[in-house]
């Protein structure tokens, strides 16, 4: 809102307002080939994208169905941190009047992840390890093996792996990258499930948290890049907004702090009668997220902005 206020204030058009966050792992935690671990709610996490995306790109609404969320991503570079990939996160369409961007041609929300995770994690999506709308029979007679067994098409030979199956079925390489992630996850062993009338969504959970969970010690990370572009004066202008946290340790995180902290600070200047507003508000008055954007610069947490300008329109 800060930013788009001002670009507002000096007469610009906005033409786009794309919008990432990720909670990720920091780099130096990052020691497994998912380049992902838990800092979120991992029921969430398993669960997340279900239902249609919807956006909208150059004045033409986008709808992107589930089982196709994963494989549209975009590609996105954050300065010291590399490269990173995006989705579209749910209902974009629903924040164009909040923010006050009724007839913003384009405008994306979504979700931040690192290279390779997307087309990983579909695997899952396609073979319906991410469903939560129904009971498996014996899960707690199931391994992992059997669990992913039961959602493969009979071996057409005795002598062809799991990881030949999952290739044939879902045609991605038996050798590459997808494949050693799944490896890793210990999806291909006879571990125990261990859960009575499990859905496949807690299935998954469950294994994912024995592999992602932070570790004594572990860094989280917190990414987040806001996109615009806008006309001013016949000049095309670009402005990209970018935040990275990291926190402290496995309790002590960057996804604690910059959801609890703007919490707390609110509840300050609420007790100190500097908050005028009442009831449910979200943070897009200049009353709110100034004081709180300000404070959170003591702790580290702050925005790094840029700015480009292309050609003037002729």
């Amino acid at each position: 809102m800060r930013v788009i206020r001002s670009i507002k204030a000096a007469y610009g058009t906005l033409t786009s307002f794309k919008s990432y966050t990720g909670g990720l792992v920091a780099p130096e935690s990052d020691n497994n080939p998912w380049h992902y671990k838990f800092t979120w709610n991992p029921r969430n996490v398993v669960l997340a994208g279900q239902g249609t995306a919807k956006y909208i790109k150059e004045g033409q609404y986008k709808y992107i169905p589930y089982y196709k969320l994963f494989k549209r991503t975009d590609e996105l570079f954050v300065e010291g941190y590399g490269h990173f990939e995006g989705y579209a996160n749910r209902d974009s369409l629903s924040y164009r009047e909040p923010y006050g961007l009724l007839d913003i041609p384009t405008m994306l929300r979504g979700t931040l992840r690192r290279q390779g995770y997307c087309e990983a994690w579909d695997v899952f999506v396609q073979l319906g390890l991410t469903d939560d709308s129904y009971d498996l029979d014996g899960s707690e007679r199931m391994t992992y093996r059997t669990f992913v067994e039961s959602f493969l098409p009979p071996a057409s030979a005795a002598s062809q792996s799991m990881a030949e199956r999952i290739s044939l079925y879902l045609d991605i390489p038996v050798d590459g990258e997808v494949m050693q992630k799944l490896e890793w996850l210990g999806l291909f062993e006879e571990t125990p499930v261990a859960l009575t009338a499990a859905t496949p969504a807690q299935v998954l959970e469950k294994i994912l948290k024995e592999k992602w969970t932070l570790a004594p010690g572990d860094k989280d990370m917190i990414v987040m890049q806001h996109l615009f572009a806008y006309d001013l004066n016949g000049e095309q202008r670009e402005v990209t907004s970018t935040l990275v946290a990291k926190g402290d340790d496995e309790v002590q995180t960057a996804m604690a702090k910059t959801v609890g902290l703007p919490v707390g600070i609110l509840a300050k200047l609420l007790l100190q009668g500097r908050i005028t507003h009442r009831g449910v508000v979200i943070p897009i008055y200049p009353e709110l997220y100034e004081p709180v954007l300000n404070e959170l610069e003591q702790y580290g947490i702050t925005f790094v902005e840029q700015e480009q300008v292309g050609e003037k329109k002729s």
